[in-house]
């Protein structure tokens, strides 16, 4: 029931927009009763944040290109380009519109540890000195989510290496 429902939201989205959605309408598209909606996610702020946490997970591992300053510098600038885009930046609104105890924010923020993890996990195999993941969050992911939702001018791919660049390069001191 979650896939289809998922789905109709995903639909309606591209065909209506979505400001035209209602319950109802998702309901009908994904065969199931509004009731069955309603119970499962309280309204539709929640069923749009559940939909947008679903989306904003990664669907590839973060690519090897051979040194740690390198793949952090292209995860960066991934992310960036993918959270920053119209559809990431309203899918991060909706992830926290709907969700009062913070769960899907904590759900997001892990799955952006993770593809840290992974790559700092991958340098340290090669013998690279690398910062832990929290630090990496602090430094990278944290001032980047910022700047995406508060301050989005001027926001490019440079940003996101100068910030890896002064991580790195602090720890080198």
């Amino acid at each position: 029931m979650q896939a289809s429902v998922h789905a109709a939201v995903r639909e309606l989205t591209s065909e209506v927009g979505r400001d035209a959605l209602t319950v109802p309408m998702i309901a009908s598209r994904a065969g199931v009763t509004p009731s069955t909606v309603y119970r499962r996610w309280g309204d539709l702020q929640e069923l749009l944040s559940d939909v947008a946490v679903e989306r904003l997970r990664p669907e590839t591992a973060p690519g090897d290109h051979g040194a740690l300053p390198l793949d952090l510098m292209a995860w960066a600038e991934q992310f960036l380009d993918e959270m920053s885009s119209p559809a990431g930046r309203a899918y991060v609104r909706d992830a926290l519109l709907g969700d009062p105890d913070g769960g899907n924010a904590g759900q997001c923020s892990a799955y952006a540890a993770e593809q840290i993890d992974a790559i700092l996990t991958r340098a340290t195999g090669r013998g690279e000195e690398a910062p832990d993941v929290e630090t990496v969050m602090d430094h990278v992911v944290a001032p980047l989510m910022y700047r995406i939702l508060f301050r989005p001018d001027g926001l490019d791919a440079a940003y996101a290496r100068r910030l890896v660049t002064a991580l790195l390069g602090a720890r080198g001191r």
